[in-house]
């Protein structure tokens, strides 16, 4: 069983907390956010069209007189992949990792690069090129879930591709990138794209210059924090991330001796967050990363949505927790994939793949299968 931490700004997230230290509350502020909606409740994260605006500014002021050209392109490129408007590809179909998550990441990224440019001086810029070349990534972080037509028509989702997704999204770069002439942006973008996921030690993914170091800490900050605040991250760790994390064998590993049981509910995966929290984000934002986190301050004027909102979270979680009031987590955010029953068919096929594993006896099932409970 977890251990509940008590979640204190010392001991939750374990470094300058910027609601404590610096400006007003922002969590007092912000109590009507929508759920498709960024940190500050006012772009929403589930439109390609308002988060390529919302970009473009922030690039155009970080950046004046350069082109946001090919960033642009990319949107409307990353609209279409993730719609199932590319011939080749199916649309996204994972219910965690859809499109807000992308925009959401990529927005992120825009407002640590320009904070980050706001901190240093300009012999350490990382320049509009560097800049564009992140923000691209950034849109194609999670390319490895989707779907090729042919080369992928044996899987009937992308979870299926969850533990290599992270090199599947490098090569999906390596051949994206000469299509829109910037191919020289693919040794670096199929590198630093591994800091989004765990697939490559850190210390092991080559780069020859440290501004593309620290482009990819940025990317992988954007990544986390933009998951760990959203709005609806918790509801959507246990309905969304859990059967995703059931088609990956995540949730349950087939192995020699049976199943290896991770993961035995949504509920479970909650009590587990936590300590993923604690064992593995925050290293990562704190030292794996090197602390990146902190360039959302200046772009915000000396404080840290992000931080805030993950504060928030997880104390509503340990609440949660400390009184089992699991009837509380009872938003229903939009999902923002191609398919309006997309994630009904992930649970679905979830729920198939679990009433597999029980017929093979590898697993047996207490609680019925509208919320799986998975004994071991």
């Amino acid at each position: 069983m977890l251990d509940v931490y008590f979640l204190t700004r010392n001991n939750l997230l374990d470094f300058e907390s910027p609601i404590q230290a610096k400006g007003p509350p922002i969590i007092a502020t912000l109590q009507d956010r929508r759920n498709d909606y960024d940190v500050t409740n006012r772009i929403q994260v589930s439109s390609p069209t308002a988060v390529r605006s919302a970009v473009r500014d922030i690039y155009r002021e970080t950046y004046p007189g350069n082109s946001f050209d090919a960033v642009w392109l990319a949107f409307h490129d990353f609209e279409r992949f993730f719609n199932g408007d590319e011939p080749d590809y199916h649309g996204v179909d994972t219910a965690y990792h859809d499109i807000q998550h992308t925009l959401d990441t990529t927005l992120a990224l825009a407002r640590l690069v320009a904070g980050y440019e706001l901190s240093v001086a300009p012999k350490d810029s990382l320049g509009p090129e560097r800049a564009s070349l992140g923000l691209i990534t950034a849109l194609f972080h999670d390319s490895g879930y989707l779907r090729h037509r042919y080369a992928d028509r044996d899987y009937a989702s992308g979870a299926a591709f969850t533990l290599s997704h992270v090199s599947r999204s490098a090569n999906f770069l390596t051949r994206y990138l000469p299509r829109i002439g910037l191919e020289d942006f693919s040794p670096v973008a199929s590198r630093i794209v591994h800091f989004t996921g765990c697939e490559i030690d850190f210390d092991k993914i080559e780069l020859e210059r440290p501004k593309d170091s620290i482009l990819g800490h940025l990317l992988g900050t954007a990544d986390l924090i933009a998951q760990l605040a959203d709005r609806c991250y918790l509801e959507k760790c246990r309905d969304r991330l859990f059967p995703e994390f059931i088609l990956g064998g995540i949730a349950i590993e087939e192995v020699s001796s049976g199943a290896l049981v991770r993961y035995r509910s949504g509920r479970d995966l909650l009590e587990q967050t936590l300590k993923y929290y604690h064992n593995y984000a925050r290293r990562r934002l704190q030292h794996d990363f090197n602390g990146a986190y902190r360039y959302a301050e200046p772009f915000f004027d000396g404080v840290n949505p992000y931080l805030a909102f993950i504060e928030r979270n997880l104390s509503y979680l340990g609440q949660v927790l400390a009184d089992k009031g699991w009837d509380r987590l009872r938003r229903h955010p939009p999902c923002a994939m191609p398919d309006e029953q997309g994630e009904a068919r992930l649970m679905s096929l979830a729920l198939g793949h679990i009433r597999k594993l029980a017929d093979s006896r590898r697993i047996t099932l207490t609680g019925g299968l509208a919320r799986p409970v998975l004994g071991y």
